[in-house]
């Protein structure tokens, strides 16, 4: 990496909240001793991925039951529900041992996330879709897997699913029988084995891969994902100044070391601490964003939707959001047109929309319907294609992108 390539990083790191050097690679030096397990073998977690369940999986394949499998769990939506019946003993034994929360999940902190996130749902709408959304495309490894994957095909589709996730993760019963977290987060493993099946299976895929013995979806490839969205978040909501307590800081985060737990993380490699989070995102975030043609393509896609439920929200105001949220180099390696009219809009209006919204300012200030109905239109987009606000059915991907 050349010196100014170095600096971008650093100053990138810098804009998105993180902090760190760039380096070329990779590299895993963060000690278990920082991990919820608090120790460690010394695994390197890009050379983790989820052998059981990838086993699994790539006999389903063989024998042709992916769709019975579908179908099979079309109905097991609730924490609460039974296992679906129909399911192959080899799936269904998996599943009884997967299907549960972590011996040291807090139930008590677990709740009082669920309400941190009620309160600030306004928030984490923006940042989960407009930040984490198009931040994953700026990642090289991510932004190519999705690409070339059969998601990559139908971008409102997997924006969808991809919002489930968090949509699950934020309800207020998320962890509880009735919620839908525990679920999703097994269907959502479900397709990362299918993916780390598949994708091999594309010479389009293996022509850009640069993943070790180029198999996608590591365990720090999972690690990555949650820095981009949690870490991440949680650095912006201090940047803007929202409201949190001590105890919901790390309610958020118990939240978010529960899910990537249930997506076949290692303990090993989970953050104990946000310290920690940030000092491991550094490290193995920060120093890999990049724009490919793959990445561009996908924002392209994304940043494309809003014309078709368009709520007085222009491109122009949305692609200016995506460089305040995420930083003008971004912008710019996304080919994002400036609109400058926007973005002086946005740098001084959202800071006055969260002061309103939190009780700081006594009127609200101008602007404030147009934020709030920038704010629908995103949700729109990422709940089903804007036809459910419960579900959005989770399945496992029977092959790449077409033509891949």
């Amino acid at each position: 990496m050349t010196n100014l390539n170095r600096r971008k990083a650093l100053s990138l790191g810098v804009a998105l909240g993180l902090v760190g050097s760039a380096s070329a690679t990779p590299a895993w030096a963060w000690s278990p001793a920082g991990s919820v397990a608090g120790t460690g073998t010394g695994a390197d977690p890009w050379w983790v991925w989820d052998d059981e369940v990838d086993a699994v999986v790539a006999r389903l394949f063989a024998e042709g039951r992916i769709p019975a499998v579908n179908t099979a769990m079309a109905s097991w939506v609730n924490n609460s529900d039974p296992l679906p019946a129909g399911l192959p003993a080899e799936l269904s034994a998996w599943l009884q041992k997967a299907n549960k929360l972590p011996a040291w999940a807090d139930p008590v902190t677990l709740r009082r996330a669920a309400d941190f996130n009620r309160r600030k749902d306004t928030y984490l709408f923006m940042l989960y879709g407009l930040g984490s959304g198009i931040m994953s495309t700026v990642i090289p490894r991510e932004a190519k897997s999705v690409y070339w994957s059969a998601g990559g095909a139908d971008m409102q589709d997997r924006a969808a699913k991809t919002f489930t996730f968090g949509y699950d993760l934020s309800d207020l019963n998320a962890f509880e029988p009735s919620g839908q977290f525990v679920v999703t987060a097994n269907k959502t493993r479900l397709v990362h084995a299918a993916v780390r099946h598949l994708l091999p299976q594309s010479p389009h895929w293996r022509a850009v891969a640069d993943e070790q013995k180029q198999i996608p979806i590591s365990n720090g490839d999972i690690l990555i994902t949650f820095h981009s969205l949690g870490t991440f978040v949680h650095r912006k909501l201090i940047e803007w100044k929202v409201p949190m307590s001590a105890a919901d800081e790390e309610a958020f985060l118990h939240s978010w070391q529960v899910a990537i737990h249930l997506l076949g993380v290692r303990e090993e490699f989970i953050p104990k601490t946000w310290a920690e989070a940030d000092a491991q995102s550094a490290s193995v975030l920060t120093p890999l964003l990049a724009p490919t043609f793959e990445g561009k393509e996908l924002a392209e896609d994304l940043l494309g939707l809003t014309a078709q439920i368009d709520l007085g929200v222009t491109r122009g105001f949305l692609n200016e959001f995506v460089r305040y949220v995420l930083s003008d180099e971004i912008g710019d390696w996304l080919g994002l047109k400036r609109d400058y009219a926007a973005a002086g809009l946005i740098r001084a209006g959202w800071p006055a929309y969260i002061a309103f919204r939190e009780g700081l300012l006594p009127v609200a200030p101008a602007g404030f319907y147009m934020f709030d109905q920038f704010i629908r239109a995103i949700a729109m987009l990422f709940l089903n294609k804007g036809g459910s606000a419960t579900t959005t059915p989770i399945t496992i991907p029977t092959g790449n992108r077409p033509g891949a």
